[in-house]
Parts: structure tokens; sequence; C-alpha cells
């Protein structure tokens, strides 16, 4: 469905991020980096996002001048709380009794970086998402499935996880991890994407 002109490098491990590139047809490298995910004191959820997208795009930019890098970053908050991805089971089911019966935020950063073209372009996305409320047993449950051990705030809307969602207002796919209209919209009006037809 698209082209590039140069080539395209995923800075994430994210299998959610790839499997959306990959359905788009998109020919692309993943070369996760590696970045200090550590927020800073009084960082805002918006610019914690922010921040590390970019770090990581510009970590491989320097050694891949020539291609688009693209980084992105997702994070779950509840008024000034971050809820990033459990350290273990216990910690699963505090951060999802938090979130019950409220409406958090999950907002992706998105950086894409291109040396060569002298191109650097930072945005993000916020979704809001509305969990219902259910007994222990059953969070404990979905925890068992090892579904939200590696999800930030211990969910997956596009799995096993999307029962605890009651709405969502906002780009579905920025909650799975990656704000798929904004990055094609903000490719093309780059030039760096060209539909193939």
């Amino acid at each position: 469905m698209f082209t590039t002109p140069c080539p395209l490098i995923l800075a994430s491990a994210s299998p959610r991020r790839q499997e959306f590139l990959t359905q788009l047809g998109l020919s692309f490298h993943v070369q996760p980096a590696i970045i200090d995910e550590t927020p800073r004191p009084g960082e805002a959820p918006v610019q914690f996002a922010q921040r590390l997208a970019t770090a990581k795009a510009e970590s491989m930019a320097s050694d891949q001048p020539q291609a688009c890098i693209i980084g992105a970053d997702t994070v779950v908050s509840l008024g000034t709380t971050l809820f990033g991805k459990p350290a273990d089971q216990q910690e699963a089911l505090t951060i999802l009794k938090n979130l019950q019966g409220k409406t958090h935020l999950v907002t992706t950063g998105l950086a894409i970086i291109c040396r060569q073209r002298d191109i650097k372009e930072t945005t993000t996305v916020t979704s809001q998402v509305t969990f219902d409320t259910f007994p222990d047993p059953v969070l404990q449950a979905y925890i068992e499935t090892g579904d939200p051990m590696d999800k930030a705030g211990a969910y997956g809307i596009q799995g096993q996880g999307a029962f605890l969602v009651r709405s969502i207002t906002g780009s579905w796919s920025n909650i799975v991890g990656l704000p798929v209209n904004t990055l094609i919209r903000t490719l093309l009006r780059l030039e760096l994407l060209q539909a193939t037809g």
C-alpha cells in the first residue's frame, strides 16, 4: 500500500507497533532503543512520553543518518500518576484496582527523525479510556493469563483485557501503542511515504 524513499527503522521492540506497520505493508527494520525510561521529578505524562519517543529515535539517528527513524512511547496516567509496566502480579493488581471505574489517559509520544533530510518531527496523541468495575478474582484471573505483564497500565485493549474497558474517546490504535492515523499523515506530509497506487 505504501513505499518509502528511505530505509524505515522502528526504534521499538513492541510487537504491537511492529504489527501495525506490517499490516500497512511497510518494509522496515526493528532496532530497539536502549534508553533510561525513568520519569523526571514532576514530569507531566505528555512531556514524559514525548521525551522518551524522541530519545529513542535520536539514539539511532547518528548511526543511520539516511534512515527514517520512528520512535514511540506510550504511557498510562490517572491525574499526575504514571502507570508503567507492572513488575509483578501484585503490582498489576494494584494498578488495575486504581484504574477501576475511572477514566484514565493513554498518551503516545511519536518522533520521526531523518538526519539526511533535516527532519525532526515530534508530537503526542492522547486517548481517554474508561474502565468498568470488577471484583478482585476477575482481575486476578486476567493477570494470571500473563497478558498485563508487558503493558503500560497492566492491560491490553487489543487482547484479553478488552473486557475491562467500558468506553474510549480518541484513537484506538494509540491505546494499543501507535497512533496510526497521525503517523501515516505525518509521514505523507514529510514526503517520507508514498502510496503505491
